[in-house]
């Protein structure tokens, strides 16, 4: 039965949603050009086209960034006529511009907080472009409350702070119309992106879980676009996030980006494995970078924390001490220690943890009691919902008790600060708080404990308090579940489920010697001030630069339907092998050379029967008996299973377990290739991979008899791979002194004698044709792994030395598209059998007779 989140695929990836409960329109779009281009008709998504309609003759980089929100400020003028919009100095989006090449041309799209009337968004439109480069999506009101306030706040947000939906009233449960205002919404801002992008010369910035299923609708239109995504909240686990229904359609859509980001290495990490255990996605580090292989197009991922903008913090700062803000906390506070926390209002942030510490504390430390306060600034909430209404009532009770209980005559220990605070108050708040406190059970970054380091540092211009010893210092205590929490070696990190441990270390934190404090803001500073917004940007950006600097050299190709779309992408010499152009070549000459890999090639890797077919057997016994041929099976497996399995085939060379044993034909005896006849070594190798297949569920060995294997398919794969590392490490340890080599392959880690590789095969086939006179003018040459690539590799090098001719035709192909020294690939086992019979189809069996002498292959 197709699952539930395939119903419906053209209508899901075209934007048509019926339950939106409204006729669909075709949509008229602003005039809101500002390049030379095309506004196509956005309601036919043209998955197949490649490129824009009309090159662009703009040289000039730009970057589009998109986010939910526009970085811009929107009010109703006093005489309610029209509009005034201002930039808003606080968006990151605004502040990551100066990590950009300065010459680069930045252009926003994003909704706008306000509703916009319908006979306005013209208007609107055209004011945000030509003021602030400024694209505004408008979403319907009816898409926008499922959009943001339902898919996004009650599905996403908490199932990727770790959130599961158990009942409709804690987490949610998925509904789908969600997610089909989810997928609409998405749609429109590809829209708006589409009016005015130039693809080959833009770039595309897309931005956190809002827009995760954008790259898709982005890729369907522009093929060889340069796009990337970072995602600010944290990724959870693989097993949080295959619950969520749509995991895989999310997936995909990401995997349309270019370079993917995130905060941390345990969100990449996260995000890796989902890729691996629900997609089958390995990634490959290499000179420091990470990347993931997908249909020939290799994502990069980025793991870079973002960070505060430092002008904008030293600005303020410069002005704080002239406020009178600041000399009233001062004296408000005089006396007290204050430990300070700026947390928004939402349940994943700990507020009423951080309540209960600062109770504990004072319990266990009577000293307190009277002289430290808790000053905690709750930012309004974002989302809303029953969790929300619950921990704000239980915030609120914890306050009122540990005041009622601790609380003197011109004390409060808790001071709760339930309003908006602008940046210059909370610096304000920073320069009297001698610690920090961020409890927060789960986020993404939280740039609080930055901002708190720059304010106690202060500004050099400054000749005020911050000049003082006193504010050079700043002590931190931050939960361990949050993203800034790996850069901040000096801060105190907690567990904020622990109440005890957590009041030890608020205890700790103000407490501490003024020379250690001293000595782990410098710390602190050194990094922050280096480790900007700009810095942040700027490397994104260049990763994003290197990631897409063969884009339009490779061609490329977008495949599948709604989600399932993806765009292949190959070098320019690699190609798909022409069954129409290979018998024609195949027809025209003489003497043939068919090597043929076994399991993966002629045989799919996921068939538990590895028996071949009757239509295989009567292919391959074709192809053999021509006697222009000389075809030969070069496969791992044992010679007894291939000897089994091709015994109609009486003409066919076999090659068995990679080559250490080769028979011409039926009739011939086997011959051991390999250079050592040894296998003392075994006794050694066999207790290594026992111990390994022990502790490792779903892995077995298979023994054959001049090599060992450890396969590791049905474990689980991380766990299996990452237990092949170390087996690997392992056996090469302790064979070191034997005549064996140890190599690592798809699901498998081997041990074969020196000198038998199926490169060696193919080497000794071609050297017999050639001494038999009988040249190949014809090479077929298939497999499906890295084994196989000894045997492309070989090619090469047999015709520099003249084995082969340079007018020899050569089809080394590969089963999958991927990455290869082969130059032709085919897709899998079912097109390389039909390419075989097409080939039979063309040969001239004769009927067998021990003709041929035993130099003739």
């Amino acid at each position: 039965m197709m699952s539930r989140s395939y119903t419906n695929l053209l209508d899901l990836a075209s934007g048509n949603f019926p339950v939106m409960g409204q006729p669909r329109e075709k949509k008229r779009l602003p005039r809101v050009m500002t390049v030379p281009g095309v506004i196509s008709e956005l309601d036919d998504d043209q998955a197949n086209s490649v490129a824009s309609d009309v090159p662009s003759s703009i040289i000039q980089d730009r970057i589009i960034i998109v986010a939910n929100q526009l970085p811009v400020k929107a009010k109703r003028r006093p005489d309610n006529k029209g509009w005034s919009f201002s930039w808003d100095d606080d968006s990151l989006l605004l502040q990551l511009k100066d990590g950009l090449p300065e010459e680069m041309e930045v252009l926003y799209v994003g909704s706008l907080k306000v509703d916009v009337d319908p006979s306005e968004q013209d208007d609107v439109s055209q004011l945000l472009l030509d003021r602030f480069k400024c694209v505004p999506a408008f979403l319907p009101p009816d898409i926008l409350t499922k959009f943001y306030h339902g898919f996004c706040k009650q599905h996403l947000w908490p199932l990727f702070h770790y959130m599961l939906p158990f009942s409709a009233n804690h987490g949610g449960r998925f509904y789908r119309s969600l997610w089909e205002a989810y997928v609409a919404a998405n749609k429109i801002f590809s829209q708006r992106v589409i009016e005015v992008i130039n693809p080959e010369d833009d770039y595309v910035w897309i931005h956190d879980y809002h827009l995760m299923v954008l790259p898709t609708f982005l890729r369907r239109r522009f093929n060889t676009l340069r796009m990337g995504f970072f995602l600010h909240s944290p990724f959870p686990s693989s097993e949080i996030y295959r619950t969520l229904p749509v995991r895989e359609e999310i997936l995909k859509a990401l995997l349309n980006s270019d370079l993917i980001g995130f905060h941390t290495f345990d969100y990449a990490r996260h995000f890796l494995s989902c890729c691996s255990r629900m997609l089958g996605l390995e990634y490959q580090s290499k000179r420091g970078y990470i990347g993931v292989e997908y249909y020939g197009r290799t994502i990069g991922i980025k793991i870079m924390p973002v960070g505060i903008h430092m002008a904008q913090i030293e600005s303020v700062l410069r002005l704080a001490d002239k406020e009178w803000r600041v000399g009233e906390l001062k004296q408000q506070f005089e006396g007290k220690t204050v430990l300070l926390g700026v947390d928004d209002m939402d349940v994943f942030k700990g507020v009423n943890l951080k309540l209960l510490a600062m109770e504990q504390m004072l319990k266990q430390h009577p000293k307190w009691q009277g002289r430290a306060v808790l000053v905690q600034i709750a930012n309004p909430a974002r989302g809303r919902g029953q969790d929300l209404e619950e921990i704000q009532a239980e915030i609120t009770a914890s306050c009122k008790r540990i005041n009622e209980t601790f609380g003197q005559p011109g004390y409060e220990p808790i001071v709760f600060i339930d309003r908006p605070v602008s940046l210059s108050e909370r610096v304000a708040y920073y320069s009297v708080a001698e610690c920090v406190v961020v409890t927060a059970v789960r986020d993404g970054m939280n740039l609080t404990p930055y901002e708190y380091i720059v304010c106690r540092q202060g500004v050099s211009e400054s000749v005020s308090s911050s000049e003082s010893s006193g504010s050079k210092k700043s002590m931190l205590v931050v939960s361990e579940f949050i993203g800034c929490s790996p850069s901040l070696s000096g801060a105190i990190r907690v567990n904020p489920w622990n109440i005890e441990t957590t009041a030890e270390a608020m205890n700790e934190a103000i407490s501490m010697a003024d020379a250690e404090k001293q000595l782990r803001h410098e710390k602190h500073y050194r990094y922050v001030s280096s480790h900007d917004v700009a810095f942040w940007s700027r490397s994104f950006f260049q990763d994003m630069e290197r990631t897409c600097k063969d884009h339009f050299r490779r061609r490329c190709w977008g495949i599948g339907l709604s989600f399932g779309f993806r765009v292949v992408a190959l070098d320019p010499n690699f190609r798909k092998l022409s069954i129409d152009h290979i018998v024609s070549v195949y027809l025209r000459s003489k003497n043939r050379a068919i090597l043929l890999d076994y399991d993966g090639t002629v045989m799919p890797q996921t068939s538990h029967n590895k028996t071949p077919s009757s239509e295989v057997i009567s292919i391959i016994n074709t192809l053999s008996s021509d006697i222009k041929n000389t075809v030969f099976v070069v496969s791992g497996r044992g010679r007894d299973s291939l000897a089994l399995w091709f015994s109609p085939c009486k003409k066919l060379g076999i090659a068995a377990e990679h080559g250490y044993f080769m028979r011409r034909s039926a009739n011939d005896n086997w011959e051991v290739c390999g250079q050592n006849s040894e296998f003392g070594w075994k006794e050694i190798a066999e207790p290594v991979m026992k111990l390994y297949t022990e502790a490792t569920d779903g892995s077995s060995i298979e023994t054959k008899e001049s090599a060992l294997v450890w396969h590791h398919r049905d474990a689980d794969p991380g766990f299996g791979s990452s237990q092949a590392k170390e087996m690997l490490d392992h056996l090469e340890s302790v064979l070191a002194n034997e005549p064996v080599t140890v190599k690592s392959g798809q699901f498998i880690v081997e041990v074969k004698p020196q000198g038998v590789s199926k490169g060696v095969v193919a080497e000794k086939i071609f050297t017999t044709m050639a001494e038999s006179g009988r040249q190949a003018d014809f090479v077929l040459c298939i497999g499906d792994d890295r084994s196989d690539e000894e045997m492309f590799e070989i090619i090469s090098s047999a015709i520099s030395s003249g084995v082969l001719s340079s007018n020899t035709s050569v089809f080394a192909c590969t089963v999958g598209q991927k990455p290869s020294k082969a130059k032709y690939y085919l897709d899998d086992p079912a097109e390389v059998v039909n390419m075989l019979e097409s080939l039979a189809e063309a040969s001239d069996p004769e009927p067998f007779s021990d003709t041929r002498s035993e130099d003739s292959i």
